[in-house]
């Protein structure tokens, strides 16, 4: 697998890629999912060749940027390409006047993925989308 990772402004291609895994595999609602959002985010696009196999965004606010909507196909799992999505999206963060943390919002069973990836758990576990999630930061 040689993936390649970069910003993008294909967003129909991650907006598939998302369908894909939140709403077919995971069960989230299409109103959960698309959240509007989308139109002030950066996006990330991971490809395998000539195939998407993942996708990150990235919404800025203030010193804070928000990591949200990462997601893996099945077929690209256990390759690594997650913690390569998110070292992609923290220097995207990184590279924006002023941002100085990252915030996401973890599903549970993903807690361990992060911490090793330097984020750290606050607050209490809640449930977006029918899923526990706990928040995580991680200072830039």
């Amino acid at each position: 697998m040689t993936v390649q990772i970069a910003q993008t402004d294909d967003l129909a291609t991650c907006l598939a890629l998302r369908r894909q895994v939140f709403i077919k595999e995971q069960g989230v609602s299409e109103a959960e999912e698309i959240d509007g959002l989308d139109s002030t985010a950066l996006h990330l696009l991971a490809v395998d060749g000539e195939t998407p196999v993942g996708t990150a965004r990235i919404l800025i606010k203030g010193d804070t940027a928000k990591i949200g909507r990462v997601c893996v196909l099945r077929t690209a799992r256990g390759t690594g390409l997650g913690a390569k999505l998110i070292e992609a999206a923290l220097g995207l963060a990184r590279a924006q006047s002023g941002v100085t943390r990252a915030v996401l919002g973890a599903q549970v069973q993903a807690l361990g993925f992060y911490e090793k990836l330097g984020f750290a758990a606050f607050g209490p576990v809640y449930d977006d989308a029918g899923i526990d999630h706990r928040d995580m930061e991680r200072i830039l």
